[in-house]
C-alpha cells in the first residue's frame, strides 16, 4: 500500500470508508426497524390505503430523518476530538446492545403474546375516520401525508435515530445516509406488503437477540477502529 501514489491510497481509503459506513448503517436499520413502531405504522396504514402511497410517505419521512441524524452526527467531530466521538459512539452501541440482550433474556420464559409495539400502534390508529377522496397527486393525498407525519413522529428520538447519529460521528457520511435509506426502504417495503402477517411470524426474542449482537459488534468495531 505504501508503494501506491498518495491519490490512489486516498481513493481506496475513501471507498473502504464508504463501504464500511453503508454496510453498518444498512444492518443497523434492519436490526432496529423490523418490528419497530414505524414498521407497524406502515403495515397498518397500508391495509386502508394504496401500498405505494404509504411506502412513499413513510420512506420520505425516514429518509429525511436519516439525513438529519447523519448530519448531526457528523457535526460532533468538528466540536470534539474524533477519538472522543468514536468512544462515545461505541458506548452508545454497547448500551443499546446490552439493552436488547437484556430484553432477549427476560423474554426467554414468556409465552408467545401479541407484540406490544403492534398493539400500541393499532390502538392509536383505531379512531374512525372518513374515507378521503382520491387525489391526482399522491404526494398531496391524505394517506401520503398521514404516513409521512406519523412515521416522522414515531421515528423522532427512536433507537435507530440515535444510533444513526452515533454511527455518522465515526463513519463516512454518505455511506451512512445511503445505507440507512436502503435499509428503511426494505423494511418499509416489507411492512406495506405483508407487515401484519410478518409481525405474527417474527419472534420478538429473535429480533432482540439479533439486534443486541449486532450492536455489540458495532461497539467493538467502532472502539477498536478495525473498519475505517
Amino acid at each position: 500500500m505504501s508503494l501506491l501514489p498518495p491519490s490512489l491510497r486516498a481513493s481506496i481509503a475513501d471507498d473502504a470508508g464508504f463501504t464500511s459506513g453503508f454496510l453498518q448503517s444498512f444492518l443497523l436499520i434492519l436490526a432496529c426497524e423490523l418490528g419497530d413502531r414505524t414498521f407497524f405504522v406502515a403495515a397498518i396504514l397500508a391495509m386502508k390505503a394504496p401500498r405505494i402511497t404509504v411506502w412513499a410517505g413513510a420512506l420520505s419521512a425516514l429518509a429525511a430523518m436519516t439525513v438529519l441524524s447523519a448530519v448531526i452526527g457528523k457535526a460532533f467531530p468538528l466540536l470534539l476530538d474524533r477519538r472522543h466521538t468514536s468512544i462515545a459512539a461505541a458506548a452508545l452501541f454497547l448500551y443499546f446492545g446490552l439493552q436488547l440482550l437484556r430484553d432477549w433474556w427476560r423474554m426467554r420464559k414468556q409465552a408467545h403474546t401479541e407484540n406490544e409495539e403492534l398493539a400500541e400502534v393499532e390502538e392509536e390508529l383505531a379512531a374512525p375516520e372518513k374515507k378521503p377522496k382520491g387525489s391526482r397527486f399522491p404526494a398531496f393525498s391524505p394517506p401520503f401525508v398521514k404516513a409521512l407525519t406519523m412515521t416522522a413522529l414515531a421515528e423522532w428520538g427512536d433507537r435507530s435515530q440515535i444510533a444513526t447519529i452515533a454511527l455518522a460521528a465515526s463513519k463516512d457520511l454518505y455511506g451512512v445516509i445511503l445505507g440507512g435509506v436502503a435499509g428503511h426502504a426494505i423494511c418499509t417495503g416489507l411492512a406495506v406488503v405483508g407487515g401484519r402477517l410478518l409481525a405474527s411470524r417474527i419472534s420478538e426474542r429473535a429480533v432482540a437477540l439479533m439486534g443486541g449482537v449486532l450492536f455489540v459488534i458495532f461497539a467493538m468495531v467502532t472502539a477498536g477502529g478495525y473498519v475505517e
